[in-house]
């Protein structure tokens, strides 16, 4: 789809340019590179102002107000310019586009006519190979001359118009034929209405001289249906692409242990397949990274994927962010409805993280969506089918929470088909020398260093640890490393690294400090205090953050949260 507006922006003969609400290019079309000189390729991703020295683009970004047919200087030329901010669904700044085009077009088409009648053929040629809508008068304001662009906007043909008065096509608004011809100065930008349907049109004008004789007018019309239907493409396009991005490849997994290989050739069979898929692990372990590169290495690689953290979005909204809801379905429902996830993900593959989350409830409509193929929205009672491959991924011991009436039997089968297992790090060390190396390149970018080796002590110290949090913790120490690094140091050394201390403190509780039984020897009452013992070591460990003791943990972040409060510890 992204294709097909890029070549629709390119057969314009407008220049346009648009710019992200960073001030980041994201579009330059052909007409674009012939008046600044400039190719796509070396624009593209880069900053508006280092590209055009006097763009306004930024104060469009900032001030939301439109600045249409405006004058501007351009290289050696000197162009009309309609500057206009890209709005989205809830009336916020998400860009800026600008459309042009070189003044001297319309000033060497007037020079050029010397006497309407005699150079009619050469002029009828010249517009008529434009896509814009052309209209041309005479010094009376009679119509002399149309091109078919004309004809298909406004519905009157040579027919209706030729000799006629110029205000025949009008629905709406004045003549800017008439101003032009009263004034003998250019029009710009007015507002119309004009022809059978009445369309919303910006026309400019411009008067045609003739040895210092006004001999007429030329304008030029722009159909805002166009312009909108354009903004409204791009808009959705932008939207495809926020859902679609499956960043990750099975070339961005870091392994060549014989675990690693096994688990990677399981996904790649997998993603030859349109086999629902589980994804197993512990947190930190890759499960989403294997979930992007089997999207991307399946006949689905060019359709949608959405991901979902089942975990991340409240219970009371989740079931209308996955199936979508109808227009009154309940209160503060949006008007018009809203569109599920599901259906967003329809011809892709929707990514269910953490889906041992969902409640019992929701984990009835999705089984219901894997065995039917089909989705019902929040308060409609007329299913909608839909083309969907799901891949779920969770860290929980789904077994044990069947055997607990946590999961369902049923969805557990269905989700089950090809299950992967992602091995925790410490059961594959020997692939941790890469993932280090891996990880130096990528916050070398990220950080401006320029580490280029490990030493052999700071290695080992690292292969010492068992990793609890797996790579996701590696990543965040070895982020922390490279902060220690000074700009001119290229080796990464044992003073650089941060002090491992989890897991040893997780290895003492374990060890040492289970459980202390005194008189009490009630199994239940031992283990919540063996557990209540744990999680505090724990987040003793990692001095309180939530989220890297959950990690550490093996489980969720809203199943600590649960055990906190069910073994009353305090959450300050």
């Amino acid at each position: 789809m992204r294709r097909d507006i890029q070549k629709i922006l390119d057969s314009t003969h407008d220049a346009m340019i648009a710019v992200d609400s960073e001030g980041i290019i994201t579009i330059f079309n052909h007409s674009a590179e012939i008046l600044t000189g400039q190719k796509y390729d070396d624009v593209i991703g880069r900053k508006v102002e280092a590209v055009i020295e006097n763009t306004r683009l930024p104060i469009i970004l900032k001030t939301g107000k439109s600045e249409l047919n405006q004058q501007q200087p351009l290289n050696k030329i000197t162009i009309i310019t309609n500057r206009m901010p890209v709005l989205g669904d809830n009336g916020e700044i998400v860009g800026a586009i600008a459309v042009f085009r070189d003044v001297s077009e319309l000033k060497e088409l007037a020079e050029r006519i010397t006497n309407l009648s005699e150079v009619r053929e050469t002029l009828e040629a010249t517009i008529n190979a434009t896509q814009d809508a052309i209209s041309v008068v005479d010094e009376n304001g009679i119509g002399t001359l149309i091109n078919p662009a004309y004809t298909r906007m406004t519905g009157y043909t040579e027919k209706d118009v030729i000799g006629k008065d110029c205000t025949f096509d009008l629905a709406e608004g004045d003549s800017v034929h008439k101003e032009v011809l009263k004034s003998g100065k250019p029009v710009k930008g007015k507002r119309l209405k004009v022809g059978l349907m009445k369309k919303e049109v910006i026309a400019e004008a411009a008067p045609i001289i003739v040895k210092g004789e006004l001999k007429g007018s030329v304008a030029i019309i722009h159909d805002l249906t166009e312009i909108n239907d354009i903004y409204e493409r791009l808009d959705q396009a932008k939207q495809i692409i926020r859902n679609l991005e499956a960043k990750y490849t099975f070339d961005d997994i870091i392994g060549s242990s014989e675990i690693m290989i096994n688990a990677i050739e399981k996904a790649k069979i997998a993603a030859e397949t349109p086999a629902t898929v589980i994804i197993r692990g512990e947190s930190g372990t890759g499960k989403e990274l294997f979930a992007h590169a089997i999207h991307n290495a399946s006949n689905r690689r060019y359709a949608q994927f959405v991901r979902v953290n089942c975990a991340a979005i409240s219970e009371n909204l989740l079931e209308s962010e996955l199936f979508g809801y109808e227009e009154g379905a309940f209160t503060g429902a949006s008007k018009g409805g809203k569109v599920g996830l599901f259906e967003k993900a329809n011809g892709g593959t929707i990514f269910l993280d953490e889906v041992a989350e969902l409640s019992l409830n929701t984990q009835a409509k999705l089984l219901r969506v894997l065995q039917e193929k089909e989705i019902l929205r929040v308060g409609s009672n007329k299913p909608q089918s839909i083309d969907v491959r799901v891949i779920s991924a969770t860290n929980v011991d789904l077994e044990n929470a069947i055997a607990e009436k946590r999961f369902r039997q049923d969805l557990y089968y269905r989700l089950n088909v090809v299950p992967i297992e992602i091995p925790p790090l410490r059961r594959h060390k020997a692939d941790i020398p890469s993932l280090v190396k891996h990880l130096i390149n990528k916050y070398n970018q990220e950080y401006g260093r320029n580490v280029s080796d490990i030493s052999a002590a700071a290695t080992e110290r690292i292969l010492a640890n068992d990793w609890l949090g797996n790579v996701r913790e590696l990543e965040n120490f070895i982020g922390r490393a490279m902060i220690n690094i000074k700009m001119h140091e290229h080796l990464m050394t044992l003073k650089h690294l941060p002090s491992i201390h989890v897991d040893q403190a997780l290895m003492d509780v374990q060890k040492h400090q289970i459980v202390s039984i005194s008189d009490n020897y009630r199994l239940e009452d031992n283990i919540r205090h063996f557990e209540k013992e744990f999680i505090l070591k724990a987040l003793d460990a990692y001095h309180g953050n939530r989220e890297e003791t959950a990690a550490a943990l093996g489980v969720s972040l809203r199943t600590l949260y649960y055990k906190m409060k069910q073994l009353n510890i305090n959450e300050k």
